[in-house]
């Protein structure tokens, strides 16, 4: 990418240094940051389209308050690298996202200025009214401010605590980024009342007309005041805050810095809570990422002057995988529906809303209405996949019990980004979905070694007629063979190879480095079982039979080594009386940071030379 001056931007290594900054001047930081966040993220990808639309907003918050003393909170957290930047992160912003370098989102022990730890949706109201209760317990001296997106606000998290912000009446500033998207397009009432209010501007006219009529003519007073009354009971904005106990300011203009710092100095003002409704354009100044605000929610290092993906696989992504699959099957069962909670192009449900628009739902940001939703709909007969990624499905966990496992419904969770995601850090990582999953009653629980076999797992899920969860990883998958799609026996795992001296059994896409690691093992003189356990649950008693005959064992999942499928295997011996020189290899028993997929498995002993090296230990066989 072409140099660009920050000049500027140069002078700011942190907040201290942006209040030296004339008010006047500060359009031409905006864009600069903006400018400084293109050129890097290009290089590191990263969640490029939320953080060019709050350039202004950051740029104005670190102007009117005092951080760290006073707490700026953001919601999700993906929109935070102007922040990063203007608090002290400028000269490491190169090391976003990657390997030991600056998580992508705020994390405290980076930074004072991450006053909360974010990644999920929906949570900057709650802590901020817990910071500002916490304050005042403690009569201390400082603002919360909270920042939340018009798509997190339909969670129902932010809306249990704007509830209780009414109720409490304590001061805290929140600020509604409206960008009309979350991922992709918000849905919902609540994201359509939002939208009206901008379409109120003839009452704000009206209304400062009335008020300079009452400023010249005092007769007028009495009639016109009672004539403001009623209009705002018809088409005010923001009423519906109003009524909830929050002072509503707003439609902002997020881009008018000027605009935004006298909304600021408003809302400081009320005693109460406040509402800041900011109006903003997700990619703000990348004209690819205005025009494909999807495409570059979250990229991969793309080349700035075209916008194309440099990234390239050989294979298709496991996400195209299941929507292909599902779509196929759906072409010949109309009871299938989709439902997806703010993530259609995430999940892949955007392919199955383009063949079946009727049969798809997505609920926006409220996974655990996904999941209650799903459970209504398949008690009348239908059959609902719910798409949900590993890490988000967490959040629905009672409905996946008290709503679908204990009355035994037919739903589908296909669980994307299951296991180490990668660059979007430990927030993101689904190593916990094994663990959570399997002790609950009536859910059968699979995971894939390959593509090929997901698209089985898919129709099997589908048919069986029972609650079913189906786990997969973030990637791609080579050699998809377009074979008839078989219904799997239930419960089965497939031995791949019989030896021995060794058995090995895996679960999910590690398999591939199990077989590898089998192979070199051969070459060593330790012949081996090599096992492709399908399941977690029911698990195939006939892997404690295989395990006793060899005496010696490793498992391996990247899920959680603690509760997972290496503790379920070890129950088995145990109920069969088995007691073999056992290896568990999963994820420890802690939260893993940011990096590349590859390098995060090889730091968690993921990788086929590690099972190599375990399996000569137990034997004793030197290199």
């Amino acid at each position: 990418m072409e140099n660009i001056e920050f000049a500027l931007l140069e002078k700011v290594d942190n907040v201290s240094d942006l209040k030296n900054i004339a008010i006047e001047y500060l359009p031409q930081l905006a864009e600069e940051i903006r400018q400084f966040i293109i050129q890097n993220v290009c290089e590191t990808g990263g969640h490029l389209a939320p953080c060019l639309g709050v350039v202004e907003l950051t740029v104005a918050l670190h102007y009117f308050f005092n951080s760290p003393r006073d707490k700026i909170i953001w919601d999700v957290g993906h929109q935070c690298y102007a922040h990063k930047i203007l608090t002290g992160r400028r000269t490491k912003f190169h090391t976003l996202r990657q390997y030991k370098g600056l998580s992508g989102f705020p994390k405290c022990s980076e930074s004072e200025h991450d006053a909360y730890g974010t990644g999920h949706a929906s949570t900057s109201i709650s802590a901020a009214l817990g910071f500002a209760t916490a304050r005042n317990l403690g009569k201390k001296d400082f603002e919360v401010v909270a920042v939340i997106g018009d798509g997190a606000l339909t969670g129902g998290n932010a809306l249990e605590a704007i509830n209780q912000a009414g109720y409490l009446n304590t001061k805290i500033i929140i600020i509604l980024n409206d960008n009309r998207m979350s991922i992709s397009r918000n849905v919902g009432a609540f994201s359509d009342y939002t939208h009206r209010i901008e379409k109120t501007e003839t009452y704000k006219e009206v209304r400062a007309t009335i008020n300079q009529l009452i400023e010249d003519d005092n007769d007028l007073k009495e009639k016109l005041e009672d004539l403001k009354a009623h209009m705002k009971k018809v088409g005010a904005p923001g009423l519906l805050f109003e009524k909830l106990g929050l002072n509503y300011i707003g439609p902002v203009d997020g881009h008018n810095i000027k605009e935004v710092l006298d909304s600021l100095e408003r809302a400081n003002n009320f005693d109460g809570p406040s509402l800041i409704h900011v109006r903003t354009t997700k990619g703000k100044g990348y004209s690819f990422a205005e025009h494909n605000k999807p495409k570059f929610h979250g990229v991969s290092p793309f080349n700035v002057k075209n916008g194309e993906v440099l990234k390239s696989s050989d294979g298709p992504a496991y996400t195209k995988v299941f929507a292909d699959t599902l779509v196929d099957i759906a072409k010949k069962d109309d009871s299938i529906v989709g439902i997806t909670a703010a993530m259609p192009d995430g999940t892949g449900l955007s392919k199955f809303k383009e063949h079946f628009p009727d049969r798809f739902f997505d609920v926006g940001i409220a996974e655990q209405h996904a999941v209650v939703y799903a459970a209504g709909l398949a008690k009348q007969g239908l059959k609902p996949v719910c798409a949900i990624y590993s890490t988000f499905l967490q959040r629905a966990y009672d409905a996946i019990i008290h709503d679908v496992c204990l009355q035994e419904l037919p739903v589908v969770f296909a669980m994307d980004r299951a296991g180490l995601v990668g660059d979007d850090g430990p927030t993101h990582h689904g190593c916990f979905d094994l663990s959570y999953l399997r002790h609950i009653p009536n859910l059968t629980v699979m995971a894939p070694k390959d593509g090929n076999e997901l698209r089985h797992m898919v129709f099997t899920a589908i048919n069986l007629g029972k609650p079913v969860a189906v786990r997969y990883p973030r990637g791609y998958s080579s050699n998809i063979k377009k074979i008839d799609l078989q219904f799997l026996d239930i419960g089965k795992c497939e031995v791949v190879k019989q030896g021995s001296m060794l058995t090995i059994v895996s679960i999910g896409t590690v398999f591939q480095d199990a077989l590898r690691a089998s192979e070199i093992l051969q070459e060593k003189g330790i012949e081996t079982t090599l096992i492709n356990a399908r399941f977690v649950k029911p698990l195939d008693d006939s892997i404690a039979d295989h395990i006793s005959r060899t005496g010696k064992a490793i498992i391996i999942e990247e899920n959680s080594v603690k509760g997972g499928f290496g503790s379920a295997v070890l129950e088995l011996c145990h109920e069969n009386n088995i007691k073999p020189d056992v290896k568990l290899m999963g994820i420890p028993d802690k939260f893993i940071e940011q990096g590349s997929q590859d390098q995060l498995r090889k730091d968690c002993g993921l990788d086929f030379e590690n099972i190599v090296r375990i399996g000569t230990e137990l034997y004793g066989v030197g290199d």
